[in-house]
């Protein structure tokens, strides 16, 4: 089975309803992120400081091909990954892509006081989140599945991707 592939902005619920979503389907739940974290030995936030968000980006990409293989898998995509085209080939050719959106003052509103987020280490960081938000918003947009997390469940969004999954299927 085709996997499903979570995008969005930080704070836009991919982890959290990436959980929802495997245990519904029986599936197991793969963050690319900590996948990243457990084969450097390094946290994101000292990949970015020590490396780089360059080579943060080439080893996402290493990640989505080494996941695309994969199936039966929900995946959790970090925030920026959908700023290389490849890296949403990679994972759609075995995978449905589905962005969750959200507001930008839901994103903050959810990140505040989060200290493992280095794109919003700056004094201003709701203008920030609109700042990225606007330039990535066509990128988000290459998804098969758009759906607004703002006002929902977890569980009312994971059956949205559920139904619009089998739609595609």
């Amino acid at each position: 089975m085709k996997n499903i592939v979570l995008t969005g902005f930080m704070g836009a619920g991919k982890t959290t309803i990436g959980k929802v979503l495997a245990k519904s389907l029986g599936r197991n739940l793969v963050d690319i992120d900590s996948e990243i974290e457990k084969d450097s030995g390094m946290k994101i936030t000292e990949i970015f400081a020590s490396m780089g968000e360059a080579k943060f980006r080439d080893m996402e990409t290493e990640m989505a091909a080494k996941l695309s293989t994969l199936s039966n898998l929900v995946i959790s995509t970090g925030g920026g990954i959908v700023l290389r085209e490849k890296n949403i080939e990679l994972l759609r050719g075995n995978g449905i892509v589905v962005n969750l959106l959200a507001a930008p003052e839901i994103i903050y509103a959810r990140l505040t006081g989060a200290k493992d987020r280095p794109l919003l280490d700056v004094e201003d960081p709701l203008a920030r989140i609109k700042e990225l938000l606007a330039f990535r918003r066509p990128f988000y947009q290459n998804a098969d599945i758009v759906i607004d997390t703002d006002e929902k469940t977890p569980i009312i969004i994971a059956e949205e991707i559920i139904q619009s999954a089998r739609l595609l299927s």
